[in-house]
């Protein structure tokens, strides 16, 4: 696709492209039905900012339409369905910015403007295509981002509140809305998160786009008591390995009321217990453990 774009529109002086996974990809947690939630970075000589080719552009619009190739290419209709939905949500501005982002403006927009929300969402960014150097500058930038010092219960309400506007929109009282629930899912992301961005200042080993690698370093460096880490932990595996199989097999919101024995059978078995009802009632016990952990961390850090 890559020599496709540059046979029509040629390429620009220095141009460098890389790509930031965010989300379930940047973390390499992906399950059956995730988007590809994406980022677009790029520079170019600025005194040199128009293309080579039959058809000239200028360097943002080059990397705006670039941006638009690729994301058709990985939305391509198969006679299997389409390869991937893809999410640019994530992108400085979200909606409201260009597709494609400068790198500068990118790290300006992270210095300036970015939200607590969206350094949340940084702490899974990872470079997936880009050269060498670029790939540095671009791991620099979010590290430095990471690495700020921040007001703790500045963080943690922020966090909280987050929390709340999720649970508003989306609900957290079906306990197999295992992503949602309260003490699901986003309750333990969410504390990941936390934990980084208070703590990366002083503690930046602490920094990585694993959830689970997260919480074992915030276990080792003290700033996470090692029960809650195995709660967490437990948590994430368990939430893992039953939602893979709920991908798969389930395309409305999962009722056990009105599934068939075998997939209640598989999912017993994923998660480690004798029944589906012991199963309910280990899930049911995890989503309370997991919300104590995070009020105690979240809510009564802010």
């Amino acid at each position: 696709m890559t020599e496709q774009f540059a046979g029509q529109y040629g390429r620009i002086k220095d141009q460098q492209t890389a790509i930031l996974a965010m989300g379930r990809l940047g973390s390499r947690e992906m399950t059956a039905a995730s988007d590809l939630d994406l980022i677009l970075l790029y520079e170019f000589d600025p005194d040199t900012p128009d293309s080579d080719g039959a058809k000239s552009l200028h360097g943002a619009h080059y990397f705006a339409r670039f941006t638009q190739r690729l994301i058709s290419a990985f939305t391509t209709r198969t006679n299997y369905g389409v390869l991937y939905e893809v999410d640019m949500r994530l992108r400085p501005s979200g909606r409201a910015g260009p597709v494609a982002s400068h790198v500068d403006s990118f790290a300006d927009y992270q210095d300036r403007e970015a939200w607590t929300w969206e350094h949340m969402a940084l702490t899974r960014a990872r470079v997936i295509s880009a050269s060498p150097d670029f790939r540095r500058r671009i791991e620099a930038i979010i590290r430095r981002v990471l690495t700020r010092r921040r007001d703790a219960a500045a963080v943690a309400s922020d966090v909280a509140d987050m929390r709340r506007a999720v649970a508003l929109e989306k609900g957290e009282d079906d306990i197999w809305d295992l992503k949602y629930a309260a003490g699901g899912m986003v309750d333990i992301d969410f504390i990941a998160q936390y934990l980084q961005l208070v703590h990366a200042a002083d503690k930046p080993d602490i920094l990585d786009v694993s959830t689970l690698r997260v919480l074992d370093n915030a276990a080792r460096l003290g700033v996470l008591p090692q029960s809650s880490a195995e709660i967490l932990r437990s948590g994430t595996l368990l939430y893992h390995d039953l939602t893979q199989i709920l991908r798969l097999c389930v395309s409305e919101r999962f009722n056990p009321e009105t599934s068939g024995e075998d997939l209640l059978r598989i999912l017993a078995r994923a998660g480690d217990a004798p029944d589906f009802s012991s199963l309910q009632a280990r899930v049911k016990e995890t989503q309370a453990e997991v919300r104590r952990v995070f009020r105690m961390l979240i809510d009564a850090g802010s």
